[in-house]
């Protein structure tokens, strides 16, 4: 399966995503979009996880500017939410989501990574959100996604100066979860995925659909919504079955 800007394999339970776009560093266009979307809206019947990857040396440099010299008001708003719908699709889809950082995570590239579940990055790869010295604002959702990863005062600032923050430095800050060295970085990508995979479906749900929206709540909201989602899933019989069998093992 692909699109434009897009190749999409599948290996049993994964998926692997990957953005194909290398002459441009992986710049996000139109169509590249669409098929994020397209895919994470509605992935493969017995697909439990995707890892989303990319060919060549960056994961992604961002918006591609080639597209939005020239465009109305109205034009660019709709890019803007197509944006958020696809990146929507991803963080509140249906399946996790690892994605493998290399080389430039830049403007739209950091908005894509903050929206996946898992972000494993090599240390070839360094961050930055240069929209200031372009002219323009994020348009894909990082004023709210990135800010929850590492605050908007840090987000500000990397607007303002456009400065690049290493792997290290992303690590630090909690733009990622795990540094990996190149060469090693795909393969640790499937391990995390399939383990991930053997999640239940009902904690899978609860984690992708209750938790970030419990995090948004005021606390007492967020109280009350924690618990009914813990009736929900520990009333799957898969929770019954698997801490019985955490018990029996531990016994």
């Amino acid at each position: 399966m692909s699109a434009e800007g897009l190749v999409v394999s599948v290996d049993g339970v994964v998926a692997r995503v990957r953005l194909s776009r290398p002459h441009k560093r992986n710049a996000l266009d139109a169509a590249t979009i669409a098929g994020l979307h397209a895919f994470f809206a509605s992935p493969p019947a017995g697909v439990r996880v995707a890892v989303l990857t990319a060919e060549g040396d960056h994961f992604c440099a961002g918006l591609d500017l080639s597209e939005h010299v020239r465009r109305s008001p109205m034009e660019a708003l709709e890019s803007s939410r197509a944006w958020h719908r696809a990146f929507d699709a991803i963080e509140l889809g249906t399946i996790p989501v690892v994605a493998v950082l290399k080389g430039a995570v830049i403007g739209g590239g950091l908005e894509l990574a903050a929206s996946c579940h898992v972000r494993l990055a090599d240390r070839t790869t360094f961050f930055a959100l240069p929209e200031g010295q372009r002219g323009i604002f994020l348009g894909g959702s990082g004023s709210v996604r990135i800010t929850r990863l590492i605050g908007m005062d840090r987000v500000r600032e990397m607007m303002l100066t456009g400065r690049r923050y290493g792997a290290e430095d992303g690590l630090r800050l909690g733009i990622v979860h795990e540094l990996a060295e190149a060469n090693e970085a795909d393969a640790r990508a499937q391990a995390l995925a399939e383990s991930v995979a053997k999640n239940s479906d009902a904690s899978t749900f609860a984690m992708l659909q209750s938790l970030p929206r419990i995090a948004a709540m005021p606390p007492e909201h967020g109280l009350y919504a924690e618990a009914l989602t813990t009736v929900f899933v520990q009333s799957d019989p898969a929770a019954e079955d698997r801490m019985s069998a955490f018990l029996e093992k531990r016994s």
